[in-house]
């Protein structure tokens, strides 16, 4: 049993290979002397990479923990609804693309799951579609000018696009007679060597007028060039390059935020920041990625329309914070501001844990911690507490709602 109910709490960097190598290390205060790429920072109890509660000075696997005392940490309700901490928090650093994606829904999730299990398919095998039972909504909040794909493009301006792209001028009848998922169907199962020679001279054309400066980061040829322009010849080419033309091309500032659900196609493009998503593995993916890609199952669970993305600005609630509604019942976010002898009150009605961005934390409860730039904080389920700052304060607050 855990005397106190404030805790720092120690995340896990993953170093994929898309990540950049600054902005995580820089934020963490340490060197990275091998230019490695700092991905992702978690913080959460996922059992692949559980974070650490400092108790006593001594690191303490924070899964591990909530098995032995989930009601206390997590609180009665939280535990007897989801039987674990609900949610993953995370800061990234994407430098390169991340793949064309969809999460599939808890139900969709429980039964590729179930089959796969069935099928003999192994939990870490590089095929396995689904390595749990969980669907995996997310919401992200910008920290830096942040960009990304989001939904297919409003039919309107899905059509304007196969009209202006020489390459897709073909596709625009397809459309009209079968709708979103004909279009995409048509290219995703498109024959590799029809791939090749419809995006060759496409791929050619963006990387050109990238290096006369005629795109933004706006334009889908931008994001097209960034991945080709440094190749000499064009073969097996990735037929991700499809959605960045047929998605929306969504920029975020920083305190922006976007959320995603079930069935929404989407993919990073470039920035940083705060990531909160249901505790959950299942990816299915559809380009832009050395992992393994299965476009029948993506198909099987894209919500085929166009959309007009909701870029969230926050609503305010008490002095300080901003929260950012998620349709779901496994987290939720805020964004906790404070200046120099302002205080935040709160009572945690779950494990929250806060992510400090800028500044320094002084917590008051039960027990009293400080917290600076690149720490985290952890406040038991049941914690009334109060937050100070001796200057400014940026933070993220992950709770169940």
């Amino acid at each position: 049993m855990l005397q106190d109910k404030i805790f720092k709490l120690k995340g896990k960097v993953q170093h994929y290979a898309w990540g950049g190598t600054e902005y995580i290390p820089h934020w963490l205060g340490i060197e990275n002397k091998e230019n490695k790429p700092f991905a992702e920072y978690w913080m959460g109890a996922h059992p692949s990479a559980s974070s650490a509660l400092i108790v006593n000075g001594k690191e303490e696997n924070l899964y591990n923990l909530i098995q032995q005392d989930a009601n206390s940490i997590l609180g009665e309700e939280v535990n007897a609804t989801f039987g674990e901490l609900p949610y993953l928090f995370k800061i990234l650093d994407v430098k390169d693309m991340l793949s064309i994606q969809v999460h599939p829904s808890k139900e969709s999730a429980e039964k590729g799951f179930n089959d796969e299990e069935a099928n003999g398919v192994a939990i870490n095998a590089p095929h396995r579609n689904y390595k749990d039972k969980n669907h995996k909504p997310e919401v992200m909040v910008a920290l830096s000018e942040f960009w990304l794909l989001h939904g297919f493009l409003s039919e309107d301006k899905l059509l304007k696009v196969l009209q202006t792209v020489p390459e897709f001028k073909n596709f625009e009848s397809l459309v009209i007679d079968k709708g979103y998922k004909g279009l995409y169907e048509h290219v995703m199962l498109m024959p590799q060597v029809e791939v090749d020679a419809l995006l060759t001279p496409l791929v050619e054309r963006e990387i050109n007028r990238k290096r006369n400066n005629e795109l933004t980061k706006a334009d889908a040829g931008w994001w097209v060039a960034k991945l080709y322009e440094q190749q000499e010849n064009f073969s097996n080419l990735d037929r991700g390059i499809f959605s960045i033309y047929f998605f929306n091309i969504v920029k975020t500032n920083p305190g922006e935020a976007v959320f995603q659900g079930a069935g929404l196609p989407h993919a990073y493009l470039e920035g940083q920041n705060v990531e909160l998503m249901a505790n959950s593995d299942n990816v299915l993916r559809g380009g832009l990625t050395p992992k393994h890609i299965d476009v029948p199952e993506l198909i099987k669970h894209i919500i085929f329309e166009g959309i007009e993305p909701n870029v969230m600005k926050g609503i305010d609630l008490t002095s300080g914070e901003k929260n950012y509604p998620c349709p779901v019942p496994d987290f939720g976010i805020s964004k906790i501001e404070l200046n120099a002898n302002e205080v935040y009150e709160a009572e945690a009605t779950s494990l929250e844990i806060i992510v400090i961005i800028e500044g320094e934390l002084n917590a008051e409860g039960s027990n009293n911690i400080t917290a600076k730039r690149g720490e985290v904080v952890a406040v038991l389920a049941g914690e009334t507490y109060s937050f100070s700052t001796p200057e400014k304060l940026i933070a993220y607050k992950a709770f169940v709602p």
